[in-house]
């Protein structure tokens, strides 16, 4: 395990281009918010680099500046000019990668990605690695998992599909099971796979699960870390925050 651990060089992309348009914020992007007194953003690149994660990218957008101004030249930065979805800023953040020494990436969202320990990063690691599969995530649990993508398996417990709510049949919907989008791809993959993800038809952008519909079509090796009811809080509004706060000191972290 020690020996292929150390043949491989693994790089993140932190997704953190988007308006996060419900926070109401006209030069604030809201991963520069503050949870518990540091801006979210800085947690996530913190927990990174516990775990010996380098290089680190971070896909700006919206209010750029406010994200660089906090972390300067501890990491990389892309911009994604047009926020065409998570597997559009995805290939941003490659564009960068592909220039390094990586032979893996972590990709995470810059907006929820401070609530995951480091035992649980390092366990998404050591499984992808360990394993050898094209594409590792990470799944938890949700009692209230309303507007999350659904984790879905066969009788035996076997990975079938991730599906989006809307189009979640009402049986797919009781499933608690969710998609939280921390992943870890082996870098060939995402070179071969990331410029074919098509365009959603209801959107127009390009989504990261698309990796995992294709990975398991193409019968590319799949693997999940099942994370369980961890504390774990998307941001996206005020409310959001508070109670992300208060899961923080939850967490005693």
């Amino acid at each position: 395990m020690n020996k292929i651990m150390e043949k491989r060089i693994i790089g993140a992309i932190i997704l953190a281009a988007g308006k996060g348009s419900r926070m109401k914020s006209k030069n604030q992007n809201k991963v520069t918010l503050l949870l518990a007194d540091k801006p979210m953003i800085a947690h996530s690149v913190e927990l990174l680099e516990s775990v010996h994660v380098n290089p680190i990218v971070i896909v700006v957008g919206f209010a750029k500046e406010s994200v660089m101004n906090i972390l300067g030249e501890r990491v990389y930065f892309v911009e994604q000019k047009k926020r065409l979805g998570t597997a559009h800023a995805a290939i941003k953040g490659l564009q960068t990668l592909e220039k390094l020494p990586v032979t893996d990436v972590l990709i995470v969202q810059g907006d929820d990605s401070a609530f995951y320990k480091k035992e649980t990063i390092q366990q998404l690691i050591h499984t992808h690695v360990t394993t050898q599969a094209a594409l590792t995530f990470l799944t938890i649990e949700k009692e209230n998992p309303t507007g999350l993508g659904r984790v879905i398996r066969d009788s035996s417990g076997k990975l079938m599909k991730i599906v989006e709510e809307k189009d979640a049949t009402a049986i797919e919907k009781q499933t608690k099971e969710i998609n939280p989008a921390c992943y870890m791809f082996d870098i060939s993959f995402l070179r071969t796979y990331l410029p074919r993800v098509e365009k959603s038809s209801v959107t127009g952008e390009y989504y990261l699960t698309h990796l995992i519909d294709m990975a398991i079509a193409r019968g590319e090796k799949v693997e999940t870390v099942q994370g369980g009811n961890i504390l774990w809080r998307g941001v996206n509004t005020k409310e959001e925050l508070e109670e992300a706060q208060k899961l923080y000191d939850q967490l005693g972290m």
